[in-house]
C-alpha cells in the first residue's frame, strides 16, 4: 500500500501536465520562432560573426554571447514539433529554413577566415570539431529542456537561452566554414558531423517531450476538415512506425560519436598515466605555503594550462606550466630544488617558470640609471 502511494506521489510530482500551455499557444510559439524574415537573417549573420572573432580569437564570451543570440533552435524545435504531430508541411518549411540559415552561416564564417590575418587553428576550434557521446547526451537533454520550456504557460526566454549555450549549435558550423576556408576537407567534415549530431539529438529531444505532452496529431491528412476512423487509424500507425524509424537510425548515427569517445578516454589515460589530474585550491595553497617556508623573496606560485603556437605545424597545443615569481633572481641549484617540490604535488607539470616581481625588476632598473648618473 505504501508503495504505490509513493509510485503515485512520484507520477504527481512529475506530472508534466500541470502548468502546460494550450495546444495552440505551443503551437503558435513553434512556428513564430521557426519564421524567417530579414530581420531573423541579419540576427543570425551578426551571431555567426561574433562565434567566428570568438573561435579565431579563443574568446570564450564571444562564442557564448552568438550563441545566445543565434535563432537556429526555432527552426530544430519546429521540425521536431512537426514530426511530433504528424504536419509534414511544418516539417517542410522547418527544412527549408534550417537548409537556407546553415547556407547563410557557412558563407559568413568561411568569408570571415578567408579574410582574417589569423589562421591559426586554436583549441576553440579543435574543441568543437570532434563529436563525442557527451555531446550527444547533452543535445538530447538540452532539446528535451528546451521543448518543455516552451510547453509552460510562461514565456520561457531565460531556460531557451540557457539550452541555446548548453547545446551550441553555431560553433561546430563556424568551425566548418574555418575547415572550408583552410582547404582541410577532414576538419570540416568533422565539425559538420557534429554539428549535425548536436542539431538531430537537440530535435529527437524536443519531440520526445511533445510526444508525453500528447500534442494532437494532424489527422486530417487530405485536408476535407473531417477525419475517419481509417485515417485516424493510419495516422496512428505511421506516426509509431515513424518514431521508431528515427530512434534507430540515430542511433546508428551516434555509432562515430562512440568510438571519438573511446580515443578521447584513451588519450587522456595515456597522457596522464591512468590517473587523472585535479587542481583545486587546496593543492595550490598546500605548495604555496610550502614554497613561502623554504624561499626567501618568495611572492606567488600558479598553475595553469597554456597555449602555444608552433608555426611549423599550424597548431596550438596545450602545456601546464607552474610559475614561480620571486622579489629577486634565485640561484641555479635553488630552482632545482624548487621545481623538484612543484613536480612531487603536480605529478604531470610540463614546464616550472621562474619569474622576477614586475615592480622589483623596475626599481632595479631605476636604481641602475640613477647610479649611471
Amino acid at each position: 500500500m505504501q508503495f504505490s502511494e509513493a509510485i503515485k506521489a512520484l507520477r504527481r510530482a512529475f506530472d508534466v501536465s500541470r502548468g502546460r500551455a494550450r495546444y495552440a499557444t505551443i503551437r503558435d510559439r513553434v512556428v513564430s520562432s521557426a519564421r524567417v524574415d530579414g530581420i531573423h537573417l541579419c540576427q543570425l549573420i551578426a551571431a555567426m560573426l561574433i562565434a567566428s572573432i570568438g573561435l579565431n580569437t579563443n574568446s570564450t564570451e564571444a562564442v557564448i554571447g552568438a550563441m545566445l543570440i543565434c535563432p537556429l533552435m526555432g527552426s530544430v524545435v519546429a521540425m521536431a514539433y512537426g514530426i511530433a504531430i504528424m504536419d509534414r508541411q511544418l516539417v517542410r518549411n522547418s527544412l527549408a529554413g534550417l537548409a537556407l540559415q546553415c547556407g547563410i552561416c557557412l558563407v559568413t564564417s568561411t568569408l570571415y577566415f578567408l579574410i582574417s590575418p589569423l589562421s591559426i587553428k586554436t583549441s576553440s576550434l579543435i574543441t568543437y570539431s570532434t563529436a563525442t557521446i557527451w555531446d550527444v547526451l547533452t543535445a538530447l537533454v538540452g532539446g528535451f529542456a528546451g521543448a518543455l520550456g516552451i510547453s509552460r504557460r510562461q514565456e520561457p526566454y531565460t531556460l531557451l537561452s540557457g539550452v541555446a549555450v548548453a547545446t551550441a549549435l553555431m560553433p561546430p558550423l563556424c568551425t566548418t566554414g574555418y575547415g572550408v576556408s583552410m582547404g582541410s576537407l577532414a576538419l570540416a567534415l568533422s565539425a559538420l558531423y557534429e554539428f549535425a549530431v548536436n542539431l538531430l539529438f537537440i530535435a529527437f529531444g524536443s519531440m520526445l517531450v511533445f510526444i508525453w505532452l500528447h500534442a494532437p496529431l494532424k489527422e486530417d491528412a487530405d485536408g476535407d476538415g473531417k477525419v475517419s476512423k481509417q485515417e485516424h487509424a493510419a495516422i496512428e500507425h505511421s506516426s509509431h512506425l515513424l518514431r521508431r524509424r528515427i530512434a534507430v537510425a540515430l542511433a546508428i548515427f551516434a555509432i562515430p560519436c562512440c568510438y571519438f569517445s573511446f580515443k578521447t578516454v584513451q588519450s587522456a589515460l595515456e597522457n596522464n598515466g591512468g590517473i587523472t589530474a585535479v587542481y583545486d585550491l587546496y593543492d595550490t595553497r598546500l605548495v604555496t605555503k610550502e614554497l613561502a617556508a623554504i624561499c626567501p623573496g618568495f611572492v606567488s606560485y600558479r598553475v595553469g594550462d597554456e597555449e602555444r603556437y608552433d608555426a611549423a605545424a599550424d597548431d596550438v597545443s596545450q602545456r601546464t606550466v607552474a610559475t614561480i615569481t620571486t622579489k629577486d633572481e634565485l640561484s641555479a641549484s635553488h630552482k632545482l630544488e624548487l621545481e623538484a617540490l612543484v613536480r612531487v604535488h603536480v605529478t604531470d607539470v610540463d614546464e616550472v617558470v621562474f619569474e622576477i616581481e614586475a615592480g622589483r625588476q623596475l626599481e632595479d632598473v631605476s636604481q641602475s640609471g640613477d647610479a649611471e648618473d
